[in-house]
Order: C-alpha cells, then sequence, then structure tokens
C-alpha cells in the first residue's frame, strides 16, 4: 500500500459502488474502503496522525472526476 490524498481517500468512500468499515481499537481507528469484497484504501487514526493508504493501482477506483490525467 501506498500513501494517498484524503480526497481521494474520501472520494473513494463516498463512491456508491464502494462499501467500508470501521474499527476501533484504544487510541486507534481503521476504516477500510472495499470494492467487490477487495481492500482498495484505508485510513489509520492514531492519536492525532491520520495517514491514508491505498492498493497499488486505486486510482482505477476513483470517480471520473478525480482520475488522474492520462498522457
Amino acid at each position: 500500500m501506498k500513501l494517498i490524498t484524503r480526497s481521494e481517500f474520501e472520494s473513494l468512500r463516498l463512491d456508491d459502488l464502494n462499501e467500508y468499515d470501521a474499527d476501533h481499537s484504544g487510541d486507534s481507528q481503521i476504516v477500510r474502503i472495499y470494492r467487490d469484497g477487495n481492500l482498495i484504501a484505508k485510513k489509520k487514526t492514531q492519536k492525532k496522525s491520520v495517514r491514508y493508504f491505498g492498493v497499488a493501482g486505486y486510482e482505477q477506483y476513483l470517480p471520473a472526476t478525480l482520475s488522474p490525467k492520462k498522457r
């Protein structure tokens, strides 16, 4: 997994084609986003630190308005 931006994560989370769940454990929280049962992104919050991760090729799951331009 690699770091992604907050806006990319939120776009994936709000997409109707994706599902998400959240787990709380002490000071940490993890939000996972799935498409067709496969994990595509996650958000890890620990105390005041927030990190967003996407799997390799997560760009294909972004809505068309945020997809990177093809060169």
